[in-house]
């Protein structure tokens, strides 16, 4: 093997560090096991704060240098000459270990704004809940409640010796880098845990489009697998068929002995259910073993040359950094290689199957996947609690019930049963307050349960009740809201359950605006006129003796026409606001 190629370990401070010898300007990071995952619903955002208020001190500089913070790894890295590499790393020690408290309102807002442009996965909600690896869907509700205190315990637990490691990519190690961080221990992988009762499993998204994830044991198999995965999406549904223009797939390692495959493919409305059975058919066809041996051969040989790579060991870096904090073997390009050459069609079926046995698919609204041997992901709960029960003021036959042990919300569904949405107190992972009385209840498996007073009647008494029960640590103090909504009284009439919160499900109703009311007046009162001279020359028109047959009826269905057109802007307002 090269020996540019290998990658050493040695120590910095009592530090592991790994180096590898790359040559331009020298390339380092420093991480750290902590990320979203360790969090709770209520305090999400602190690890991203922390990370935010530790590179503010860097400022404006010529290298490039940045932080992210994922999952269950936090991540700061840099690019520059060798004084730079070590100016950055040792002023976001220092940071850490004395954050600049002064910029904490401020770094607040910046991740306020950086969350309005984010895309939140929806996958992670269903399959893990509102814990650990699901709190990647959720907004960072808890950066606006934390104060000066929670920010330095967090840093001062998670961002330690015993807890990071550095890799540097260079001619050498940086000459007088001092890493001077507080001690404490390795963290262990966050826990995993799940709301999904059966898989595998499917949710129906209102967009467009097929998503799936499963999770694999991390392999070289698996991740060849992902690669052929892409290799036979992308044939179907883009090359033979035109139905979708991304078919893609990604490959992403928990770090705990399991990997992630995503598939996605993109869909026009019309094409929704072609592009969702040929999704299925692929997957089928992975899972029966037609796996052809030139894909497979054409998916290593891309992977190999990635290996082979002059830089390939260190573009490993960071994650053989990450396989470290997780008390993961390191393997050697050679290694890898080797394993990449060992992958046969077989051990592709084999990861195909147990893909196959963990599958959480999101297909598109309207649609579902039960034909194909999915089980629809749950809604509603089990069981509603027993306590004081309050009517819906709207008449729908919706309840919200408040007892001892947590709350719940149920619906009759046209089969004549009674669905619910519960969140025990024991298991709610936030509860969002308003300002104005308005409560919302967060269960660890996603589930959500509102509480207006205006809607259900709710007593004073009984929502003091409610505000005592829930862990003071599962508050979220909410700013005041410019109006009172009229929430969802609870799971579908159809029985389609209560949706989770932050996921697809049946939106609240909406109130008419002065907009929305003026357009139904204007187009209502032109599609009246319309409709009136329409039928007017329908009826007498065709006794016109200067109007030929043909014009007549030319004329007649250009007025319907016109008509219609007129009705339909009034008549879609009247759909969206019909429940108001």
């Amino acid at each position: 093997m090269n020996p540019q190629a290998a990658v050493h370990r040695t120590e910095t401070d009592g530090i592991p560090t790994l180096f590898a010898q790359a040559a331009g300007p020298m390339r380092a990071g420093l991480v750290f096991r902590v990320g979203v995952a360790d969090e709770t619903l209520a305090r999400a955002g602190v690890t991203h704060l922390v990370e935010h208020l530790a590179l503010h001190r860097q400022g404006l500089a010529d290298y490039h240098f940045n932080g992210a913070t994922k999952a269950a790894f936090t991540h700061f890295h840099v690019e520059g000459s060798e004084h730079e590499v070590v100016a950055y790393l040792q002023g976001v020690c220092a940071s850490l270990a004395a954050l600049p408290m002064e910029r904490l309102e401020t770094e607040k807002e910046i991740l306020r704004t950086e969350e309005s442009r984010r895309e939140t996965p929806q996958l992670p909600l269903w399959r893990y809940g509102a814990q650990g690896y699901g709190l990647v869907s959720y907004p960072e509700w808890g950066v606006r409640n934390l104060g000066p205190q929670d920010v330095e315990a967090w840093a001062q637990t998670w961002f330690t010796q015993g807890n990071a490691v550095l890799w540097v990519a260079g001619e050498r190690l940086p000459a007088g880098l001092t890493l001077r961080l507080p001690a404490g221990p390795r963290r262990s992988l966050p826990a995993v845990t799940s709301a999904l009762p059966a898989t595998p499993a499917y949710f129906s998204d209102g967009t467009g489009g097929v998503l799936l994830d499963a999770v694999v044991t991390d392999s070289t198999a698996a991740r060849l697998y992902a690669g052929v995965l892409e290799r036979e999406l992308s044939r179907a549904l883009r090359q033979e068929g035109g139905y979708s223009y991304t078919a893609a797939t990604d490959y992403t390692a928990r770090r705990d002995g399991f990997a992630l495959v995503t598939a996605f493919a993109d869909a026009l409305p019309a094409k929704q259910d072609a592009v969702l059975g040929g999704f299925v058919d692929v997957l089928a066809g992975l899972q029966a073993g037609r796996i052809g041996q030139g894909d497979l051969d054409a998916v290593r040989t891309r992977a190999d040359s990635a290996l082979a790579a002059p830089d390939a060991a260190v573009l490993r870096l960071p994650g053989a950094a990450e396989d470290l904090l997780a008390g993961r073997p390191s393997r050697t390009l050679d290694e890898l290689r080797a394993e990449l050459r060992a992958v046969t069609p077989e051990d592709l079926h084999t990861v195909a199957v147990e893909a196959a046995g963990t599958a959480l698919m999101q297909v598109p609204g309207g649609h579902s996947a039960d034909w194909a041997g999915y089980t629809e992901a749950p809604t509603g709960s089990s069981y509603a609690v027993t306590g004081r029960r309050f009517a819906s003021r709207s008449r729908d036959g919706s309840a919200l019930i408040v007892g001892e042990e947590g709350v719940s919300v149920t619906a009759g569904a046209r089969d004549g049963t009674e669905h619910a949405a519960t969140v025990p107190y024991r298991a709610c992972a936030a509860m969002l307050s308003w300002p104005d009385g308005g409560r919302r209840l967060i269960g660890t498996d996603g589930l959500v349960v509102d509480l207006e007073p205006g809607l259900y009647g709710v007593d004073a008494h009984t929502m003091a009740t409610v505000d005592a029960a829930v862990p003071p640590t599962a508050v979220v103090w909410m700013p005041p809201r410019q109006r009172t909504p009229a929430p969802e009284p609870g799971p579908a009439p159809d029985g389609s359950g209560a949706s989770r919160a932050g996921s697809p499900g049946r939106a609240a109703p909406t109130r008419r605006t002065g907009g929305q009311t003026a357009t139904l007046v204007v187009f209502g009162l032109l599609s009246a006129l319309f409709a009136f001279l329409a039928l007017s020359f329908t009826v007498f028109g065709a006794d016109d003796p200067e109007t030929s047959t043909g014009e007549w009826l030319a004329i007649a269905g250009f007025m319907w026409g016109l008509t219609g057109l007129l009705a339909w802007p009034a008549v879609g307002v009247l759909r969206r606001t019909r429940r108001m």
